[in-house]
């Protein structure tokens, strides 16, 4: 199989849960703990466009600062978002998985399957 990585935090459920069904089906992925290697603008932008979704779509605002910044404010802009996802890695949602078939915020962890 083509290479899989998860864009992983493993404090969260959905993220580990994600992992052990992609070890489950024999896919041994490549993990990025992106809360601690973070992101650049350039690698969040080409995510995002394999994705086919916008900053806003996966802009996690629970348990984060994001009302506090003002991010859910829709005057922001996707660059703003951007922008504020790279200075705070926690403010993208998890876990992300890019596989041979593009790439899928996995929740429900079984979402997953879409991209393998």
């Amino acid at each position: 199989m083509s290479t899989v990585t998860i864009y992983h935090n493993p404090a969260c459920g959905t993220s580990r849960n994600t992992l052990a069904l992609l070890r489950a089906r024999g896919i041994e992925p490549t993990v990025v703990e992106y809360l601690k290697v973070g992101w650049t603008e350039d690698g969040l932008r080409d995510l995002l466009r394999i994705m086919g979704v916008s900053p806003r779509d996966v802009l996690r605002v629970r348990g984060t600062n994001a009302v506090e910044l003002g991010l859910t404010d829709p005057a922001k802009t996707d660059e703003d978002l951007i922008r504020a996802m790279v200075r705070e890695p926690a403010l993208v949602e998890r876990p992300i998985v890019v596989g041979p078939k593009g790439a899928v915020l996995c929740r429900p962890v079984e979402s997953v399957l879409t991209v393998l």
